[in-house]
């Protein structure tokens, strides 16, 4: 049987495919979506240099967060802002500062967990490893080394004859992955990186460095209705939210507010970070675009009270096998559009009329949304919304796409849901 026509372009969906397998690391996730800003004619600025009042799309870069917003002509010191939060990694394996190690004739790469992966997920899959190369002058070099070189072997089951009554993983012990035989040696992987990238091993003195699985997303289902892939939490949002801010200053609307992409990383350790939510990064570049135009504390003042955020975050699609953990009157389903995050414990931070101006967006946009509570009796996650709210004194409205494996290495999503978040995404910093 011939795939159904789709409801929407996929063309978004393509895009993103591509995207993912570009980006396995925050590093590259952001310089991606410079790329493509730039292309929007947007132009990076430094954070030591002076800003000018002038109009134009601008975005900055620091580790794995961006910050780009576009000033339109006519726009005054109490201008509000509209914001699209996102956060830019995963979990995942992050390589640790003496990585050299190995035993019993195996070499090996010591890592660490970095955020709540689901470990099972990491076993047997080939993985590349990526990152960012500090150099003894202080630039920094990307790498991403894309085929398989990795892998986490997992024990027979001929010598654990109980794994699947209930599979436990020591962190320290079983997640160590394998790259080869032989004795460990200190500096070998550096020298593979340098011998990768043409540089000399010695003058790396720095890395950031992660395995990623190098298996490419792909549409999924009878009808492909559904896709897979890495990252999609969070970089499904990333790429939405940097494809809106295009089209918003591209649509040729008279925008009433300064349209803002913030992408920030450690969401998945807490944001407490010079590139988190919980950091000052984008409260200094929206003062900076403030005090640029001429304005005063007071002008900062009047502009956050009229300024809205999105934060856009991956949440739970009900899942067939595990109904029971969801609530039962909300079922948000793949390719139902974008859902509404509502916990009135502030886990996350949409109230009544964030959840008026969501709807006007998504109404503006012609795309459907669904609600999302958790269980009662189940802990609720949480993201940068309420993290963002607190710090800025913002009105915050946590929305996101519907997924299925979050946090595994690999998840599911519907094929229309870019498209759709995207278009509510745009409505929203266009103010339509």
């Amino acid at each position: 049987m011939q795939p159904s026509t789709p409801r929407f372009d996929r063309g978004l969906t393509d895009d993103l495919m591509g995207y993912l397998a570009a980006s396995p690391t925050p590093y590259h996730a952001v310089a991606n979506a410079a790329e493509r800003l730039e292309k929007a004619g947007f132009s990076q600025v430094a954070e030591t240099d002076e800003w000018d009042a002038s109009a134009g799309g601008r975005y900055v870069l620091r580790g794995g967060a961006l910050i780009a917003w576009y000033v339109p002509e006519g726009a005054s010191p109490t201008t509000p802002f509209r914001i699209v939060g996102a956060h830019t990694d995963s979990p995942n394996l992050r390589v640790k500062p003496q990585p050299d190690t190995g035993s019993f004739g195996w070499r090996q790469l010591a890592t660490e967990l970095y955020g709540g992966a689901l470990l099972n997920t990491w076993l047997d899959r080939d993985l590349g490893l990526a990152g960012r190369l500090t150099l003894r002058d202080g630039s920094t070099r990307l790498v991403n080394v894309d085929r398989p070189l990795l892998r986490v072997p997992q024990l027979a089951i001929h010598l654990d004859r109980q794994v699947n009554d209930g599979l436990k993983l020591d962190r320290q012990r079983h997640m160590t992955p394998i790259w080869g035989l032989g004795d460990a040696a200190e500096g070998d992987l550096m020298a593979f990186l340098a011998d990768e990238l043409g540089l000399d091993a010695a003058e790396i003195t720095g890395w950031d460095l992660m395995p990623h699985p190098v298996e490419p997303p792909a549409y999924l289902g009878r009808d492909q209705e559904l896709f897979a892939g890495p990252r999609l939490d969070n970089l499904l949002s990333v790429h939405a939210g940097t494809a809106a801010l295009a089209d918003a200053v591209q649509s040729g609307a008279e925008l009433s507010a300064i349209p803002v992409l913030a992408a920030f990383d450690h969401e998945e350790t807490g944001s407490q970070s010079d590139t988190g939510a919980d950091g000052p990064l984008l409260g200094n570049v929206l003062e900076r675009s403030v005090f640029a135009r001429g304005g005063s504390y007071e002008d900062r003042a009047r502009a956050y009270a009229a300024t809205v955020c999105l934060s856009s975050d991956t949440g739970h699609a009900v899942h067939p096998n595990y109904a029971e953990r969801h609530d039962p009157t909300h079922h948000p389903m793949p390719n139902g559009g974008p859902i509404l995050k509502v916990n009135v414990n502030q886990r996350y931070a949409t109230d009544g009329g964030g959840r008026a101006v969501f709807a006007r967006a998504c109404e503006a946009a012609g795309v459907p949304w669904q609600n999302f509570v958790s269980n009662n009796a189940m802990p609720c996650g949480t993201t940068i919304g309420p993290i963002t709210a607190a710090r800025h004194g913002i009105t915050t409205v946590d929305i996101g796409v519907a997924i299925l494996s979050m946090h595994s290495s690999r998840e599911l999503a519907g094929s229309d849901d870019p498209h759709l978040l995207a278009g509510a995404l745009s409505a929203f910093l266009r103010d339509a």
